[in-house]
């Protein structure tokens, strides 16, 4: 328990999303609950939002044994529902920092409430979606249980990173007990009973019957279901079925099922659900309350939305003259005014140095003009020295010249330098109930400043001063709104530079794909010259657009832009830059656009890193979402870019292929350790996506409330309608190829030794290994691990086996060696497949082996032991193979009257044969011996 202890511990690190919930005595406070701000207005949300949060409150002090319950709900309203005294206003809340979101699925995939979650056992997840159906449609109660039992259950998943206990992919495992196999469902605890139910439906009848063999699988055909007992005596697990009404608690180490086939036991080595709670810091921070009920009411707060206010707070201070960073502030500044800052926003702007100046008081976005009269306002100048409170309190004085708060408003926090006065704001910035957003630019920029960003919920980006990077392009481009409205955003297809020699080209092309399209830009810059490189792009349909075609403005004259009216053509745009200037110079393409429909949602990128501080030796592990809606888009190519503050750029492929730092295969979530540190300070992650000439599948999100296919009530099965499934046609997204490139902020590394580091990082954990029995033989297979966690190449595996699950997870080193002498892994990534014959072992009908895998460097270190494999040789009876019939079914296709015509004609036959039999031998009897006596 203390090596589980530690590995929980190790990684019970806060995503970098903004969560604001706060534990205190047990109660959880500021949990945000947003509305999608599509959904129409319907009160209905909101009071069954309530009765469904108070009623959890009181199951989960229940199931956490009096230790946990909810205080405190923030509900934040749309801004387009009719305004009503009791709504606040937001203010550092945001819908996309929410706990929990409502908001309508993307294409027929139901209502099935899930959590999505980024990383391993332990780690918190993302957020809750529920859909508006799953909060007004009653009869949804019989499918997934009341509301407030699958509210705790997602709770679990996002709160205290633990998985569900069953699974859609691998329903059935093969159980020993006694020396006897037989084949269970997938579930915790085992103690559940029900009957293994195939239902056939043609039109709206239906009919059922029991399960057969498969005899390929050896488990039980596909469409099987298991349907449990309404009435029950387990009380575990709400992991499983949190439906049924006598489950009230978690599995535990008593009630845990650790040889069931779930996400569960593969992500939290094979320990219950209350284990990794009771590991949790939340646990370890509060004690039992001594109560029959939770001690406080849920209370709710209403805030409702507002119009985007936004001050841009810029540095102009001496060391703005150098490294062209006054030049490359205006360039990005200008993008972000044009092309990134909704309509219909209020922007202003303030510069800072030594004193601060308002330049420009708040301006709504209504058209072009406006923001071409922003721009003329965007600071050209730098010099004196650097005062960053005063210029954060003429950012406040801006936005309270309008509104009588700062409630809900965001600043733009830039600036390259320190300033020791910025602890006399911090208390100010933290009760304004303004965001900041806050970007670093170069070196020197204050170590303080991501407080700023810390305690009001603002992104954290950093920008260095290599020209060709698009650093602090890609840092305006990603302040986006936090609205939820994808609609409205601004979405960058495309941002590359790159230095380019005299008379030389530099090509490329952009994908436009049909999600996208209106009010798309294509903007060159270039960093040396006073006039244009020569520039030619090609749309789809062969038109062409030239230098004279672009806008070059008077007051930025390294920068062109082209505005493609209407919606840009949908296809591959091409595009050729010849450097005319006397020398070299860095040229670069930024692309963005907004969607093409208010119905059709965009493809779009989130890009994250699992934390925002590291010290080193520990990992990071980046990840990028890739979605359409709420879908995963799968098959994709994802690189990440890790810029550190000092040496050159790191890339990365990331994977969605289940292994590594990867938790789950096509979940749309693409991942990668990250392990090369050039040295401490800030690190910028910047992710490109493509995808290119293939087939874009849509996937389902994991970490969902089970959809419970029926019931058995009084010996009645009772089955629910059958689940929405979703045709090959619909899961195909038409995107064609697409671009996306997305920042993921900055992150700080410590620690990091100075004379260049050694190799500290062993191979990373399997976690897809997979054993079968093939004739006498044992098939092994699962993904390579790297020398470094997983990037490079392992040195050598050890497997070992064991006939006891928990003995080969506890003493994984006593266990059967497997002769490894002739298995030589792979680069990371690779699937590796090893065959063996498991001479130690005497192999027949109801043998169960389990596997596991650890992988060693050359330098020695061992990764931890992989998920424990299961191989079982299981022979059903025969009686149950497909084609006969189970012996206790007998009414599948068989009348029963003709079965008892049969078994009467059998006992005729019988009867007759003995009767004459006895008459022929008196018959002997009476000529020529004794009488036979009867």
């Amino acid at each position: 328990m203390r090596v589980f202890k530690s590995f929980v511990l190790l990684f019970l690190v806060p995503m970098v999303k903004g969560s604001t919930v706060q534990l205190k005595n047990g109660g959880y406070e500021d949990i945000v609950i947003a509305i999608n701000p599509e959904l129409p207005e319907d009160h209905n949300i909101i009071r069954n939002i309530q009765a469904m949060i108070k009623e959890a409150s009181t199951y989960l002090f229940h199931a956490t044994k009096q230790r946990f319950f909810f205080k405190a709900v923030k509900i934040i309203i749309p801004l387009h529902w009719l305004p009503k005294p009791e709504y606040l206003s937001v203010k550092t809340e945001s819908y996309d920092k929410a706990d929990v979101i409502v908001a309508n699925p993307f294409l027929k995939y139901g209502d099935d409430p899930y959590t999505l979650q980024y990383g391993g056992c332990g780690e918190k997840g993302r957020y809750i979606h529920f859909t508006p159906d799953f909060l007004l449609k009653d009869n949804l109660n019989n499918i997934y249980g009341s509301r407030a039992k699958v509210f705790v259950h997602e709770w679990a998943h996002l709160r205290w990173g633990v998985f569900d206990e069953y699974n859609n992919d691998a329903p059935f495992y093969v159980s020993v007990n006694s020396g006897t196999g037989s084949v269970e469902a997938t579930r915790c605890s085992g103690d559940i009973t029900g009957k293994y139910i195939v239902q056939s439906c043609t039109g709206n009848s239906c009919t059922t019957r029991e399960c057969k063999y498969d005899q390929q699988t050896k488990l039980y055909e596909a469409g099987c279901k298991f349907v449990p007992d309404k009435t029950q005596n387990a009380l575990a697990s709400i992991m499983y079925m949190q439906s049924l009404p006598s489950v009230v608690e978690f599995c535990d180490r008593s009630t845990h099922n650790e040889k069931a086939t779930n996400m569960q036991n593969k992500m939290c080595n094979y320990h219950s659900t209350w284990e990794v709670i009771m590991n949790s810091p939340d646990f370890n921070n509060t004690s039992q309350i001594n109560s029959a009920s939770p001690p406080f009411e849920t209370s709710f707060s209403l805030l409702q939305t507002k119009d985007r206010v936004v001050c841009l707070v810029l540095d102009v201070s001496g060391s703005m003259s150098g490294n062209n960073r006054i030049k490359r502030l205006y360039q990005a500044a200008e993008i972000f005014l044009l092309q990134i800052i909704e309509i219909g926003s209020w922007v202003g702007i303030v510069t800072f140095h030594s004193t601060a100046q308002i330049k420009s008081n708040l301006q709504q976005i209504v058209s072009d003009n406006v923001r071409q009269n922003l721009i003329a306002h965007l600071p050209t100048s730098a010099g004196g020295g650097t005062n960053i409170c005063k210029g954060v309190r003429e950012g406040f004085e801006v936005i309270k010249q309008k509104y009588s708060n700062l409630d809900g408003s965001e600043l733009v926090l830039l600036t390259d330098g320190e300033d020791s006065g910025m602890s006399s704001c911090l208390t100010e910035v933290e009760n304004s109930g303004s965001i900041i957003h806050t970007i670093a630019l170069g070196p020197s920029a204050a170590p303080q400043l991501e407080q700023f960003s810390d305690m009001t919920g603002g992104l954290k980006l950093y920008a260095t001063d290599t020209v060709d990077s698009n650093g602090l392009i890609d840092a305006f481009s990603g302040i986006s709104s936090g609205s939820g409205n994808t609609a409205e955003q601004s979405i960058q297809l495309e941002s590359t530079a790159r230095s380019v020699a005299v008379k030389q080209w530099m090509n490329g092309t952009v994908t436009i794909d049909s999600t996208v399209g209106n009010d798309t830009f294509f903007v060159v810059t270039w960093d040396q010259s006073t006039s244009p490189p020569d520039i030619l792009l090609r749309d789809p349909k062969g038109k062409e657009y030239r230098t004279s075609g672009f806008t070059v403005s008077n007051l930025n004259l390294r920068t062109a832009r082209l505005n493609i009216s209407g919606t840009a053509e949908v296809g591959d745009w091409l595009y050729w830059i010849q450097n005319s200037h006397t020398v070299s110079q860095v040229i670069s393409m930024i692309v963005t656009s907004r969607a093409a429909s208010l119905t059709v949602p965009p493809v779009t990128v989130k890009a994250h890193m699992n934390k925002d501080t590291n010290n080193f030796p520990h990992p990071m592990v980046i990840y990028a979402e890739v979605s359409q809606g709420f879908l995963p888009v799968l098959g994709a190519t994802v690189m990440a870019t890790v810029e550190p503050q000092t040496g050159s750029a790191v890339e990365l492929k990331l994977l969605d292929d289940g292994s590594g730092a990867d938790i789950t295969k096509n979940d749309g979530i693409y991942s990668k350790y990250f392990t090369s540190f050039k040295g401490n300070g800030r690190y910028n992650l910047k992710v490109h996506i493509q995808g290119r000439n293939k087939t874009v599948r849509l996937g389902r999100r994991q970490s969902r409330a089970l959809y419970v296919p029926g019931y058995i009530e009084n010996g009645e099965i009772k089955m629910n309608a059958p689940r929405p499934e979703v045709s090959d046609d619909e899961i195909q997204a038409k995107l064609g190829s697409f671009n996306r490139v997305a920042t993921g902020g900055s992150f700080v590394v410590a620690n990091v030794p100075s004379g260049g580091t050694t190799d500290v990082f062993p191979p990373c954990k399997i976690i897809d290994l997979e054993a079968q029995f093939e004739e006498d033989k044992i098939h092994l297979s699962w993904t390579a691990p790297g020398n470094d966690l997983d990037v490079g190449q392992a040195d050598r595996y050890i497997i070992k086996m064991s006939e006891s699950l928990l003995d080969l997870r506890n003493t994984f080193e006593n266990a059967i060696s497997v002769n490894t002498s002739s298995l030589i892994p792979n680069p990371a990534g690779t699937k590796e497949s090893f065959q063996f014959k498991a001479e130690s072992v005497t192999i027949e009908n109801g043998t169960v082996i389990y596997f596991a895998i650890r992988a060693i460097d050359n330098a020695f270190l061992t990764s931890e032991v992989s998920n424990i494999a299961q191989a079982a040789l299981f022979l059903p009876p025969k009686e149950s193979l497909p084609g006969t019939l189970p012996p206790d079914v007998i009414s599948d296709g068989i009348n029963v009257s003709i079965i008892v015509l049969i078994v009467t004609g059998a006992v005729i036959v019988v009867l007759i044969v003995v009767s004459t039999t006895v008459c022929i031998l008196y018959k002997k009897n009476g000529k020529g011996g004794p009488a036979l006596r009867m």
